[in-house]
């Protein structure tokens, strides 16, 4: 145990530590925000999807040889995350429809092209780190996490700023039109938000792994609160001490930090579970 805490204190006098950290923390904190709102409108499976289109775009900026291509990635996962909203239910293909399609044919054409076009000698490596994240936190540079940071800053002004109209499209979007709020115009800024946390979070996580941020944290706090201020709060509280704990433990044990992230969050949500449970059977 002492070997462990003395590792971990030497590790953390090094700044590509406190990248991983500071990433984490600010993309575990923006996915928990609106993973309530996806989980409660049935939209779960967008996240998936949308990480897959970044894929894709990945791919293509490997091609071309694009040095800085969190810019790229970002533009195209906006655009079909507009085009999802928008075809989703006036189009005879239907959302989850149009999500599966659109989700397997871009990382079906994305792998093809890093196949087929590539220069790179460690093909499979790049692929592996790209779908689950990277295996070493020594490849967050500060470019990265000042743009992780500007984009978290704006993700959570934005919804502490639409707090109100999110709330009320997220229960009852019928009523909300009825009164006079533009449902379609939020729920289109949900989905530009999230296409926004995926590909920050493509260089921790990776695109497989991305849904489950976004997902696990709600999903524990559910087990346990009710009310959709709480349920949010607790999320966002579940979601960065599982980030921590997920970078710490990658860090001594040399796991991989998406991966490992994911699987304390899986933990953590029998846990609150069982602690749902145990609250349900006492009343």
């Amino acid at each position: 145990m002492t070997d462990i805490i003395s590792n971990l204190s030497l590790y953390l006098t090094y700044p590509f530590v406190w990248y991983a950290v500071i990433v984490g923390v600010l993309i575990a904190l923006c996915s928990s925000l609106l993973g309530v709102t996806l989980v409660l409108k049935r939209f779960s499976f967008i996240g998936d999807g949308l990480s897959h289109v970044a894929f894709g775009a990945i791919a293509i900026a490997s091609v071309i040889n694009l040095t800085n291509n969190i810019f790229f990635v970002l533009v195209i996962t906006v655009i079909c995350a507009v085009f999802l909203l928008r075809t989703g239910s006036n189009t005879k293909i239907k959302g989850d429809a149009s999500i599966a399609m659109i989700s397997v044919g871009a990382l079906a054409i994305g792998y093809l092209i890093m196949n087929v076009f590539s220069t790179s000698s460690n093909l499979s490596g790049d692929v592996c780190s790209t779908l689950f994240g990277s295996t070493s936190i020594l490849t967050l540079t500060g470019v990265e996490v000042w743009v992780c940071a500007i984009l978290s800053v704006v993700v959570v002004a934005l919804f502490i700023i639409f707090y109100n109209k999110i709330f009320a499209v997220t229960f009852d979007e019928s009523f909300a039109e009825a009164v006079g709020t533009r449902s379609k115009l939020y729920n289109l800024l949900i989905a530009v938000i999230i296409a926004v946390i995926i590909v920050v979070a493509m260089n921790l996580v990776g695109s497989l792994l991305i849904s489950a941020l976004v997902i696990f944290p709600a999903l524990s706090a559910m087990r346990v609160f009710k009310s959709f201020k709480s349920v949010t709060v607790c999320s966002a509280c579940i979601s960065v001490i599982c980030a921590l704990f997920g970078i710490i433990i990658s860090i001594v044990f040399a796991t991989p930090v998406g991966s490992t992230i994911v699987a304390v969050d899986i933990v953590v949500f029998f846990i609150f579970m069982i602690i749902g449970k145990a609250c349900g059977a006492s009343k």
